[in-house]
């Protein structure tokens, strides 16, 4: 049977209760709970000072030595990730989208972790309708994040950008595990409506890759660096540009194949 383009208000409760069992049952991780943002709690558009200002100082003690702009970072990678996830679940996995007004986002040490969702009429549609909506809703909501951040620490528009465009690349990977029927057609199809309706284009990219079987495998191209370097010295993130491109590509290949199984 069809889904409706909106969902009757009887039917909101139910619906984001399903899509909250959706993100933990297709993530494994992702800890959410109907209801409105509690006391304290992240929302955009809302007060948020006090949330902040106590990320950024668990984040500026634990990593003293990383510099003010590792913390301008991570305060911008922990605001989203909870935001992209859901989009891209609402869309391919739910099949309709909420309203990111009613999010609302709580912190665990160093980490924003855990959600609420409050239970309003989602829209659904077809893909590239629902595309357009979730993202743009999320280029809004990530607009006036950027804008918190940078209340505390100065983060450019052009690395901001790059992380949250990594990061909308690895969930187009990350959605290929979970739709098995997409091909790597179909994949960066669906990458290209997500960047175009965020403006990222220019940011990041798939790449398709030999396998050495003679099939391909997507791997991220990525511009943006998460500076991760700056506590793990050590060890550089397998698509980090800061290496030289051979390795990068070997070893984004050989992941991506282990990964495919």
């Amino acid at each position: 049977m069809a889904r409706s383009f909106l969902f009757a208000q009887d039917d909101a409760a139910v619906a984001t209760t399903r899509l909250i069992a959706t993100a933990a049952s297709s993530t494994g991780f992702m800890k959410g709970m109907p209801g409105a943002a509690p006391e304290g709690w992240y929302r955009v558009g809302g007060d948020n000072a006090g949330f902040l200002t106590a990320l950024h100082e668990a984040l500026r003690q634990t990593y003293p030595e990383a510099g003010a702009t590792f913390h301008a970072v991570r305060l911008w990678t922990n605001l989203i990730w909870q935001p992209a996830y859901l989009a891209v679940i609402a869309v391919h996995l739910h099949g309709a989208v909420p309203d990111f007004w009613g999010l609302s986002q709580d912190r665990r040490g160093i980490y924003v972790d855990g959600f609420r969702l409050a239970g309003r009429p989602q829209r659904s549609g077809t893909t590239t309708e629902m595309i357009a909506d979730a993202a743009g809703q999320l280029r809004v909501a990530t607009d006036a994040m950027l804008a918190e951040v940078n209340t505390l620490e100065r983060l450019r528009d052009t690395p901001a950008r790059r992380l949250l465009a990594y990061r909308m690349a690895a969930l187009m990977l990350w959605l290929r595990h979970r739709r098995r029927e997409m091909s790597n057609h179909d994949v960066l199809a669906t990458a290209e409506q997500w960047f175009g309706a965020l403006d990222l284009g220019s940011h990041v990219a798939l790449q398709p890759v030999p396998a050495g079987d003679g099939s391909e495998v997507l791997i991220v191209k990525r511009k943006g660096c998460c500076l991760d370097y700056l506590i793990t010295p050590e060890r550089l993130c397998a698509s980090c540009p800061k290496q030289p491109e051979a390795v990068r590509l070997q070893r984004q290949t050989a992941n991506a194949v282990a990964e495919r199984g």
